[in-house]
């Protein structure tokens, strides 16, 4: 059994007590009784304060309890539970309140996040295991050890030259399979922010969790792409694929703090987290474009690698639907070498900043699962991690690049897809991910024409 040495667990305890409110516990969310916010911790605002000292003033004029669940960054951006005895509102209420106050900044709710993958979500096509496939479990090692989409993007070539010694990747999911032997000798120390424990461990029973498996595949994928990279598994969401925005933020503070390099968001949400958006931008430098300060970062700095979304449109899904220096919001190509019909695309020439970037193959994907086994899984959930992977080659042969320069060189030596996308009907610009000319920089990878021909 996977076991955390002494001195990592009391870093564990210095942090939870700095960020009291950053894991959670196993009890569910729940919508707040007669809020339309279905998808919201109950009780729960998240606002920033320019001035500290209006803290208590701010609380008791909204019906907060007095004292922080937790806070982080400078200016404070505040987590605060709503006192039911002083008011009836909701919190979304009150978020709406707020929007008027010259004191504050930025105030929404705890917002709940979900795999991409997830069944059921109104804002996808519910790309899950049943894809034609019903649950593929059985696929071998043998299988997960060779690939469609190893040729494609030129891996073994890339492999030559640079395994991914020296960088770690975070993984923010629903845990992994710790003693699975994909990940033997691959693993640093990680946390469970939803237990709030130091066994980052799935937990969830197959048929009945739909997305049991997932953190475990997601993770697979990148110890394939980058197999002399380090894992840092981080358990963020619970058996059911849902977790909240204030444990994301924990969790990636968490794993800058303790060595990661990259990191992969397989999850997201319609809706943009001003939070999570200033937290990602803060990664590159440790300061957002308007000025707020994360020191909790530190020094380590993180380039994040977000699935783009599965409902098959130009809808954006957040974090990746944001444009932000470090990060890469990655759409799914399948082994045709076109879009797949399930990934979110942006829209080119619409008036909005072209969001998803990058594609990787995320089709027909070969994995680990829970139980030493394999199965297969689409969805843009597995094209992030390819590309988490590549980052961390990318940085294991130039350790000197920052994250922004890791983004521009994923993008840039990329297989360039700009032309007009015949079944959605509108001009995409992204470019397909190449192993070999991200490790060598070589920015005249080429163009495929037909990749939006049907």
């Amino acid at each position: 059994m996977y076991r955390i040495p002494i001195f990592f667990a009391l870093t564990v305890l210095v942090l939870t007590s700095v960020y009291p409110a950053g894991a959670q516990t196993k009890a569910k969310p729940r919508p707040e009784t007669g809020s339309v916010c279905t998808d919201c911790v109950p009780n729960e605002v998240i606002f920033q304060l320019g001035v500290p000292a209006d803290l208590a003033a701010v609380a008791a004029q909204y019906g907060l309890n007095p004292a922080p669940l937790g806070q982080v960054g400078t200016p404070p951006t505040y987590r605060m539970a709503v006192d039911t005895a002083k008011t009836s509102q909701t919190a979304e209420q009150i978020v709406a309140s707020m929007a008027g106050d010259v004191r504050i900044a930025k105030p929404e709710v705890n917002r709940i996040l979900s795999t991409v993958e997830r069944q059921g979500l109104p804002w996808t096509l519910g790309r899950s295991w049943a894809i034609g496939r019903s649950w593929a479990i059985g696929s071998s090692s043998k299988a997960y050890a060779k690939q469609w989409f190893e040729e494609t993007i030129r891996l073994r070539q890339a492999h030559e030259i640079t395994k991914g010694s020296g960088v770690t990747v975070a993984v923010l999911d629903t845990g992994i399979d710790l003693n699975h032997d994909a990940f033997a000798g691959r693993l640093v120390p990680g946390f469970d922010f939803v237990d709030n424990d130091s066994d980052p461990s799935e937990v969830g029973t197959y048929y009945t969790n739909p997305v049991y498996g997932h953190g475990t595949h997601v993770a697979g994928i990148v110890a394939l792409t980058a197999p002399e990279a380090k894992i840092m598994p981080i358990r963020i969401l619970d058996e059911d694929g849902v977790g909240d925005l204030w444990r994301v933020t924990a969790a990636i503070i968490w794993a800058a703090q303790n060595g990661a390099d990259i990191v992969n968001v397989s999850f997201g949400y319609p809706e943009n987290p001003e939070l999570l958006k200033d937290l990602i931008d803060a990664c590159d430098d440790g300061v957002t474009i308007d000025g707020k300060i994360f020191n909790e970062l530190g020094e380590n700095r993180l380039m994040v690698a977000s699935a783009a979304g599965n409902g098959g449109n130009a809808e954006r899904i957040y974090p990746a639907g944001n444009r932000i220096d470090p990060q890469i919001g990655v759409g799914s190509s399948n082994r045709y070498d076109k879009l797949s019909v399930f990934s979110t695309m942006s829209m080119e020439g619409s008036g909005s900043d072209r969001f998803i970037r990058l594609v990787a193959p995320g089709e027909g994907i070969v994995s680990a699962i829970p139980g030493n086994r394999y199965a297969t899984w689409s969805g843009t959930s597995m094209a992030a991690p390819v590309a988490a992977g590549v980052a961390a080659l990318i940085k294991s042969i130039a350790p000197t690049l920052g994250p922004h320069q890791i983004v521009d060189r994923l993008e840039d030596t990329g297989i360039a897809w700009e032309c007009f996308h015949t079944a959605r009907g509108y001009e995409i610009d992204t470019s397909r991910l190449d192993a070999f000319c991200a490790v060598t920089n070589n920015l005249a990878c080429g163009a495929n024409p037909s990749a939006c021909q049907k």
